[in-house]
């Protein structure tokens, strides 16, 4: 048997106890240790309210280089915006977390910055995140950011503050895990359908009290957006972190950017890796090749199925909301409404790939709205500059600014009450775009398929007729 991993310093270790090790201040007792935490990124929903805490407590902000914070969730994505929302109250989040950045001298990616966007989009974008850094923002999907080799998770607003006052955060020590995607993905199968065909093996609660580690040949082919993508759904698999080792196309990726360093000549990255012979706690192993586009069936992305299915026998519930039966054919359900974004897929790689396969065709008639919204404004901009905005607005689609716009209800815009989307966003939770809305999550690719033909469709049969 191999040597087991071990936080002592002896044997060869996970990329999860390196960085673990290397930020762990103090551990006590109970398992839970006290680690230093490099980064902390805050939004408009939550950001004014942990920084007010503070100064109402006389608490400065520790390090303000090390924070920052960005208007995403509820600023209005329709073109032209300002500080207004949608949103019944929402511009006093904006506000508020504007003067109360300032207040705490911390970095603000500010309503039309040319650098505001998603927070899990623009910290890559930037540079922000980085190899083997410890990374917290109130926000479930800051697992995205692990794709960089980071460790990165979402928190709560009382302890956004007590990072931000001590550098520390005190965390239970996760079990490790590795999901390894074995061989390579067919033609028309994405990070996307990975992370969905993952989660409906092993239920949405099977990283639950692990740090998760993608690994394998279908891992490495993938590119550093994709990678976000995979990475952007641990959450939804329960799991406190999700990451990748960082490799060649990390350090390509990250070169440049403005909070990266000048360059990674120093032989600690090359160090970021699971040594061999390190185990976990948890192995799961995929044959990626066996795997299909994937498409989510009920309120859960693990009622997640391949796209040629039939929907399978799940609870009672999930079938009643979201008015599919057990044995329905997933292609041709009818929907109403087509959405391109989120965290998940909103980044200049899918935009691209969704315009390629919509590129001269139109939205059905039957379909009431369809949106694309950019993950930042870097990435409107380089859409804008290639072109895409006019691919999408000829084929009927609306183009945005960048937000997370309706990958949640936030209480003001909304769907057609009733509608059934197709989302290539992270949940599809009861009510999560809107009261009585039922969402099915899929890649863009099965997003632009579906809104073409009017009905859930399989994207590789768009493509095929691309290709003729």
């Amino acid at each position: 048997m191999a040597p087991r991993s071990s936080p002592d310093g002896y044997g060869p270790k996970t990329l999860f106890e390196k960085i673990w090790e290397t930020h762990r201040i103090d551990t006590g007792t109970s398992g839970a240790g006290l680690v230093a935490i490099d980064r902390v990124f805050l939004h408009e929903r939550t950001g004014a309210a942990a920084l007010k805490s503070m100064a109402a407590a006389g608490r400065p902000v520790r390090d303000p280089a090390r924070v920052f914070a960005v208007m995403d969730h509820i600023v209005d994505t329709r073109i032209g915006r300002g500080d207004g929302t949608l949103m019944e109250g929402g511009s006093a989040f904006i506000t508020e977390t504007r003067a109360a950045a300032k207040a705490a001298g911390i970095t603000l990616f500010d309503v039309n910055d040319p650098d505001q966007g998603i927070t899990h989009v623009i910290s890559p974008e930037l540079g922000i995140v980085l190899p083997g850094v410890t990374l917290v923002a109130p926000d479930s999907h800051t697992c995205t950011q692990g794709a960089l080799g980071a460790l990165a998770w979402g928190i709560g607003s009382s302890e956004a503050e007590h990072a931000m006052a001590t550098g520390t955060l005190r965390i239970e020590k996760p079990r490790t895990m590795r999901v390894t995607f074995t061989g390579q993905l067919a033609p028309g199968v994405t990070a996307k359908d990975m992370a969905l065909a993952l989660i409906a093996a092993h239920g949405a609660g099977g990283g639950a009290g692990h740090a998760v580690e993608f690994a394998g040949e279908a891992v490495e082919a993938l590119d550093i957006e994709a990678r976000m993508t995979l990475c952007n759904m641990a959450t939804e698999f329960s799991a406190m972190a999700g990451f990748i080792a960082p490799d060649a196309k990390t350090f390509e990726y990250l070169a440049g950017r403005r909070y990266a360093p000048a360059n990674f000549d120093d032989p600690y990255w090359q160090t970021l890796s699971t040594d061999e012979g390190a185990t976990f706690d948890t192995e799961i192993e995929i044959d990626a090749a066996s795997l299909a586009p994937m498409v989510s069936w009920g309120t859960s992305p693990q009622h997640s199925m391949p796209i040629d299915g039939a929907v399978p026998q799940g609870p009672e519930r999930a079938h009643q909301y979201i008015d599919l039966a057990p044995g329905t054919a997933m292609l041709g359900t009818p929907i109403d409404v087509a959405f391109v974004g989120s965290c998940t897929n909103a980044r200049l790689s899918d935009l691209r790939r969704a315009a390629a396969l919509v590129k001269g065709r139109k939205v059905a008639a039957s379909i009431k709205k369809a949106m694309v919204v950019p993950g930042s404004s870097a990435v409107k901009r380089a859409a804008e500059a290639e072109g895409l905005d006019t691919i999408f607005t000829e084929a009927g689609f609306e183009w945005r600014a960048s937000g997370c716009s309706l990958c949640f209800f936030a209480g003001g815009e909304r769907f057609p009450e009733g509608s059934r989307t197709i989302s290539s966003t992270n949940r599809n939770f009861e009510g999560r775009q809107g009261p009585g809305i039922r969402t099915h999550i899929a890649s863009p690719e099965t997003v632009i398929a579906s809104a073409v033909a009017g009905v859930i469709a399989d994207p590789r049969e768009l493509a095929k007729e691309s290709a003729q």
